[in-house]
């Protein structure tokens, strides 16, 4: 392995012939991981990583670390941090980059076993779709005030170019009263839709499973079938266009896990990557069971700028069939074309468009733009992150606004109408309850902040801000959180981690409540990593 892909412009960086075409599973979208690869890419040491584009699969993983340790060697400069993450994630993917040089790929795991907590004490705030949301980014899990619990495992099997995962979990929530008929007149009005039924909100009791999928791999394709999460752009808080915050969408999936490039003058782009999907949401009922697809392209001009373009379209449905011109005028029109509302429509339609740059081995600026239907209105989620502090290098820091108040134009369209809402899909941007987008939700501003204290790769304590404001022309009297938190993940020994946490969060939504609430979530996790393998 003497090929180096830093310089981005050799024939490796082209075809990649060094990396199999063999089946491997996706790491999983809340792992350590993804932190420790960003905060190598950060420090100049994964010039080849794409970081608005996950999952990757641990084959993608391992030939990141595989290069980073290239650079390494070039390197006698390198900094501890950066060895101490290669170090780790050299540990973590040793099978794969067995298989790099060219072992058997034949497996069956069990990667997990984890049991979690999350107690909350005082009223939470469970709808991001109309005003807040306290707990975010979790894959869709229910929660309501009291104790939350999760017990759940994961593990997958390999055979050539074959991949097998599957992670699941009883979920236990409590159950809360109904909505008052006030709240339910108002989200009627402000969707559009028929009055609901009061309905108390039952006790959860269910098992559930999150990524569970079957995978091929063709010259570094991966053609996959089953649930997924997909995270798609830069951010740290939550994607606009896809993020975890809902519960992974059943799908068939196309995606490129080694990057290549465009033949010709094209090539003058870099290194790409290339990731789609076509699914079925659920929970729906305006209009019930309709389907959605997404495309995203990345480029890599240079190792230290990627920039990205996404697009995601709701159609179908309940009372609107599936038929060859829905399906092609779901790919064909784009949004800001003219939208017709009856047997022409062309789905509800999103975009957007990302960038990253890297100043140097201090300083990552990104940015995310969206739009939804109307080119004309666009959400933005600008953000910075310092991987090391200057005479703090093990404390890094990160910052995001976001905003989806955008201002609304003189046809008659209100406010909350704007962005992850259409007047044929009145329910499209969510998964059983949960935006699949940003947790800022249809008409709000936000700011978030993080800083994490790197013990070691494994061991972290992080502490975050987050502050968010909803529009009051579209929730009347408006509304805001905010929440102050800490976190810690610590290693306890190589086959077990704990994980706890604690949040503050205070709340004032008039609608909801004369006064402003408070709640406090206590977390704690343990996880068994029993590494159990037969090859």
């Amino acid at each position: 392995m003497t090929m180096s892909l830093a310089g981005m412009g050799t024939a490796a960086a082209q075809n990649y012939p060094r990396y199999p075409s063999v089946g491997s599973p996706y790491v999983p979208l809340d792992s350590w991981v993804y932190p420790a690869i960003e905060r190598l890419a950060a420090l100049r040491s994964a010039n080849t990583a794409f970081l608005g584009m996950k999952p990757w699969t641990r084959l993608e993983c391992s030939r990141l670390v595989d290069d980073a340790e290239e650079l390494l060697g070039e390197d006698s400069s390198a900094l501890p941090e950066v060895l101490e993450l290669v170090h780790s994630l050299k540990e973590e993917f040793a099978p794969e980059l067995d298989i790099l040089g060219g072992g058997r790929n034949r497996s069956l795991r069990l990667e997990s076993l984890y049991g979690r907590v999350a107690g909350i004490g005082g009223t939470p705030l469970t709808d991001g779709y109309h005003f807040g949301q306290t707990l975010i980014n979790d894959f869709g899990r229910p929660f309501r005030e009291g104790v939350n619990a999760q017990l759940g495992f994961s593990g997958w099997a390999t055979a050539g170019r074959f991949a097998i995962y599957v992670r699941g979990e009883y979920q236990h929530s409590p159950s809360a009263p109904a909505l008052s008929d006030g709240i339910r007149n108002l989200i009627a009005q402000v969707d559009l839709n028929p009055v609901q039924p009061a309905k108390p909100f039952a006790t959860i009791n269910q098992f559930r499973l999150l990524d569970a999928y079957v995978s091929l791999n063709l010259e570094s394709w991966e053609f996959s079938f089953g649930k997924q999460s997909l995270w798609w752009g830069p951010n740290e808080g939550g994607s606009l266009i896809l993020s975890d915050n809902a519960e992974p969408v059943l799908m068939g999936r196309i995606s490129r896990s080694t990057p290549f490039k465009l033949p010709s003058f094209l090539g003058l782009l870099g290194p790409m990557k290339v990731d789609m999907f076509f699914g079925k949401l659920e929970g729906h009922n305006f209009p019930p069971r309709p389907f959605i697809h997404g495309e995203r392209v990345s480029f890599k001009p240079t190792p230290r700028v990627e920039i990205s373009f996404a697009r995601t379209v709701v159609f179908a449905g309940v009372g609107h069939p599936f038929t060859f011109g829905t399906f092609f005028r779901s790919y064909f029109t784009l949004p800001g074309q003219a939208q017709n509302n009856g047997a022409q429509d062309p789905g509800d339609r999103r975009l957007q468009a990302d960038f990253s740059y890297r100043l140097k081995d201090w300083l990552t600026l990104y940015n995310s733009f969206f739009w939804d239907d109307a080119i004309r209105r666009t959400a933005f989620n600008p953000g910075v992150y310092l991987p090391r502090l200057p005479g703090l290098s093990k404390l890094d820091f990160r910052a995001e606004l976001v905003s989806t108040d955008v201002v609304p134009d003189s046809n008659g369209v209100q406010q909350g109408q704007l962005i992850y809402w259409n007047v044929v899909y009145r329910d499209a941007y969510q998964n059983k309850g949960f935006l699949l987008g940003n947790w800022v939700g249809r008409q709000g501003r936000g700011i978030q902040v993080w800083s994490t204290y790197w013990f070691s790769p494994r061991n972290t304590i992080q502490v975050s801000y987050r502050r968010g404001w909803v529009n009051p022309l579209f929730i009347p009297g408006g509304g805001q959180l905010n929440d102050f938190a800490v976190r810690a993940e610590w290693l306890v020994r190589k086959d077990l981690s704990v994980s706890t946490g604690m949040q503050y969060e205070n709340w004032n939504y008039p609608v909801l409540s004369p006064t402003t609430k408070t709640n406090v979530t206590t977390l704690f996790q343990v996880t068994f990593h029993p590494r159990w393998t037969i090859h």
